[in-house]
């Protein structure tokens, strides 16, 4: 029964970290720091910006822009969520859905209640719209979701070889499945589907680090944790990391600690990053590449600790053991020579 007991906990546990973090993470969304732009240069224009600033509170970080080639140079480079224009008849409001759909909706839902107030229709301007075959933008975040599982699981099949294989074999078997899991990935979500409908081996390098990482990582924990290393990794590479990747909600929606979480985990790194190749024209493609490089980094490391740990851990080989035994007779007979 004690048995039944732990083996039973594991699930147990899966279910209140499943349930703890995607509930903590969406089940209240709420602008937080949510950067805003109201556009213009009269005083009636920093009035209007500071009212809204007032009503919001922290929830919106309100700034002002002179002109609309400004605002909208300044989504493009993903540093505000909205844009707002002002005007008698026929205000402005400036999203970018490809970047967050979620953020956009936000965002059109705050300029909406002003422009009631003014008693004036909102135009709604999407300046990054997602591609027909992906209304949403969320294609890049399901990708992750199917890269994420299937490296995971490798991970898993690759345990059972701890004993017959050896760190090195393993980490080239795992290396050679990233591949595989990258090739496949961009197939189905590029010619497959049209998500990834353009720099598809752009899109392809960061499946390969985004596998790699998660599997060298895998790789090296299951030496040291062993029989916990499918609850860890389904913490580090489910809980947190779907959680955190803005795929279903954009981190200004969400509390601060995966607000902090999505600057630097991996999953975010890799939807912002495809989002950035796809829609943005490569903004800040270079910092999400880096940290995808970073972690695939950290999990050699891991990886490489791990083989130094099971190689002192491992007996002596039949050989060593000969070889041992053979001096050690030798080392008996000179000795007895000695005596005599």
């Amino acid at each position: 029964m004690i048995h039944l007991a732990v083996v039973l906990i594991g699930p147990v546990l899966v279910c209140l970290g499943l349930a703890t973090t995607y509930l903590s993470a969406f089940h209240h969304p709420q602008p937080n720091g949510l950067k805003v732009a109201v556009v213009g240069t009269t005083p009636e224009t920093k009035v209007l910006a500071q009212t809204i600033k007032d009503k919001a509170g922290d929830g919106l970080n309100v700034i002002t822009l002179p002109d609309r080639r400004a605002a909208r140079a300044q989504m493009m480079d993903r540093d505000l969520a909205g844009a707002y224009i002002p005007a008698k008849s026929h205000p402005e409001l400036l999203v970018a859905t490809a970047g967050s759909s979620s953020t956009a909706s936000a965002t059109q839902t705050v300029f909406r209640t002003v422009a009631d107030e003014q008693g004036v229709p909102l135009k709604v301007t999407d300046v990054a719209p997602p591609t027909a075959k992906d209304p949403n933008g969320s294609g890049p975040f399901f990708l992750l979701i199917a890269l994420s599982v299937s490296s995971y699981i490798s991970v898993l099949a690759l345990a059972p070889m701890a004993g017959s294989l050896s760190m090195r074999w393993r980490a080239a078997a795992g290396l050679a499945v990233s591949f595989v899991i990258s090739g496949v990935g961009i197939l189905v979500a590029g010619p497959g589907f049209d998500v990834i409908d353009g720099s598809r081996a752009t899109v392809w390098s960061m499946c390969l680090l985004y596998s790699a990482g998660v599997v060298a990582i895998g790789l090296g924990l299951q030496t040291f944790l062993r029989q916990l290393t499918p609850l860890v990794l389904m913490g580090l590479f489910v809980m947190l990391n779907l959680t955190s990747a803005g795929g279903l909600m954009g981190p200004e929606l969400q509390n601060d600690f995966y607000g902090s979480l999505h600057s630097f985990w991996n999953g975010a790194a890799f939807v912002e990053g495809v989002r950035s190749v796809l829609y943005f024209d490569n903004t800040g493609l270079g910092s999400h590449f880096l940290a995808l490089s970073l972690w695939l980094g950290a999990g050699v490391v891991l990886t490489l600790l791990a083989a130094l740990a099971e190689k002192r851990r491992e007996p002596l080989s039949r050989t060593d053991q000969d070889a041992l035994r053979k001096s050690a007779t030798q080392e008996l007979a000179i000795g007895g020579w000695e005596q005599e």
